[in-house]
């Protein structure tokens, strides 16, 4: 009860943000009965601010903004999930800015020594108390120390903002709570998977808030590229280095971005274009292993023209399996297979067995034709992936997150390009890779080696599969089936959904907002 009281409260609060910012019109799409939007309208127009509207997606992350560094962090995450929040809107929350105001260095330099368990001057020679850039998480400091020989190096100090974790719980707690009632009492939100949302949300910023997890990212992306001479990755100083603390080496270079400043400075903006683009098809297709956010201020240039990644918070992975599914799909719609797109979705999981499969071959194709024979350069692959995404939906297809995390990263690079050069096409300059990989991974060879890898995995597992089917024939003689907790947890769980009155509670709450924020 403490807590439903705690987080309406909180809810009223916010609702009165989203209102002034005319953003409550994602309850319009749930489908809420008229007594429900009808207060629901009144109180828009009790709080709306004076003036022009915009569109629905700018509205959504002004009021996130407004909200505070987890509201700000769920709008990226939301950014990635455009199977959710359409296009439109998801393109409108890549925009989100992370900036807050920087805190007093003071408690920067206290945090780090308490972080760090040793004074600031026996860790740094040097400090810069004001801080080069401040987000909703964290500032970043620069610094210099000694190394092994006792030269000077330049390192940027990333420290975590005091008290961030408290307010990420409390905002957390809330998500859960909302994800739960919705889950609970609207069924037709089943298909967004509420919880498992937050979730996912949660096990982000739990790695963005633990700075050795950063670290270990950065790590392994430097180690994939360590003999990669147009690539360089900074360089973790480990002792530096804890929980609310990340040192690495300082990066000085120009935005990948600022075409005109490249130019000045004597760089070749294509060449620029092309081995960040072999980059990225590495990171994706090579490594699986990416970085999942890529907009231009975590991307520099150098004095030598090398390309500099910063920022290791969020990551994407993708496995052989998928990463074989991609470039089968991609593959088929270019050629125009389109029964093999569709196969490739049922091989790998994607598409429930009871899908109309001729239909979703006429779905594939009605996005494949209007590329059909147009050269790479032309197409953008970052969008086309969002298509057959959006398309997917109406086939009750589960799609991973990870894939459209990576939809999105790859909407992000292709603009990266399209700044640099609007006339050559990143995928383009990437052709070599892609049909060296093509090559090795989609040909007959490679689908052998897939089989015998499978039928290998199979038989090693063979033994371990045994054994469980014997455990669970001796426990079945011995007392019957029996269901797991989880599984009577959620019967009992969909009883009461369905004698539930999922109408009475959300007016209840409604007006209760209405009444705290009033």
């Amino acid at each position: 009860m403490l807590r439903a009281i705690e987080n309406l409260v909180r809810l009223g609060a916010i609702a009165a943000i989203f209102a002034r910012h005319d953003a409550l019109w994602p309850l319009e799409r749930l489908g809420l009965p008229r007594i429900v939007m009808v207060p629901m309208a009144w109180f828009v127009r009790a709080f709306r601010r004076p003036g022009a509207v915009p569109p629905p997606g700018i509205r959504l992350a002004a009021a996130l903004q407004e909200c505070g560094p987890a509201f700000i962090k769920f709008g990226q995450a939301l950014a990635t999930r455009s199977d959710l929040v359409g296009n439109e809107v998801a393109e409108a929350l890549t925009k989100l800015q992370d900036r807050l105001p920087p805190f007093p260095s003071e408690q920067a330099e206290a945090g780090i020594e308490a972080d760090l368990g040793k004074p600031l001057d026996e860790l740094f020679v040097t400090f810069d108390s004001v801080p080069v850039a401040a987000a909703s998480i964290a500032q970043v400091h620069f610094a210099t120390t000694l190394d092994a020989d006792g030269a000077a190096c330049e390192v940027a100090v990333k420290v975590l903002r005091p008290g961030i974790e408290e307010a990420f719980r409390r905002d957390l707690n809330l998500f859960y709570w909302l994800a739960e009632k919705a889950e609970r009492y609207v069924p037709s939100l089943d298909r967004f998977r509420a919880v498992e949302v937050v979730r996912t949300f949660a096990r982000i910023a739990e790695t963005e808030m633990d700075f050795r997890l950063e670290a270990a990212a950065a790590s392994e992306f430097r180690e994939n590229f360590i003999d990669d001479p147009t690539v360089k990755v900074p360089a973790v100083d480990w002792q530096r280095t804890g929980q609310r603390t990340l040192t690495l080496e300082r990066v000085i270079g120009l935005r990948i971005d600022d075409r005109a400043a490249l130019a000045a400075a004597g760089h070749d903006v294509d060449r620029i274009l092309r081995h960040a683009s072999e980059h990225f098809f590495n990171q994706v297709f090579r490594d699986g292993y990416f970085h999942a956010d890529l907009h231009p201020g975590n991307l520099f240039v150098d004095a030598s023209g090398t390309i500099v990644a910063v920022d290791f918070g969020i990551m994407g992975r993708i496995d052989v399996e998928t990463r074989r599914f991609l470039g089968r799909m991609l593959l088929g719609l270019l050629t125009g297979d389109y029964q093999d797109v569709a196969q490739a979705h049922f091989d790998i999981g994607f598409i429930p067995r009871d899908q109309p499969r001729d239909d979703f071959i006429l779905a594939v194709r009605a996005i494949g034709e209007p590329i059909r024979g147009l050269p790479l350069a032309d197409i953008s692959l970052a969008r086309l992936l969002g298509q057959l995404f959006a398309t997917a939906k109406r086939f009750n297809i589960g799609i991973q997150p990870q894939l459209l995390l990576l939809q999105k990263t790859m909407m992000v690079a292709e603009g990266v390009g399209r700044t640099l050069n609007p006339n050559v096409n990143m995928w383009e300059l990437a052709r070599p890779l892609i049909e060296v990989w093509m090559t090795e991974n989609m040909g007959p060879s490679a689908e052998l080696r897939a089989v015998l890898t499978t039928t290998l995995a199979r038989v090693r597992a063979l033994p371990a599969t045994l054994s469980q089917f014997e455990a669970a024939a001796r426990d079945f003689a011995d007392g019957g089936l029996k269901l797991h907790p989880d599984t009577l947890r959620a019967m009992a769980e969909n009883r009461r959904r369905n004698s539930a009155i999922p109408a009475l509670w959300v007016i209840a709450a409604l007006l209760l907002l209405i009444l705290l924020a009033l």
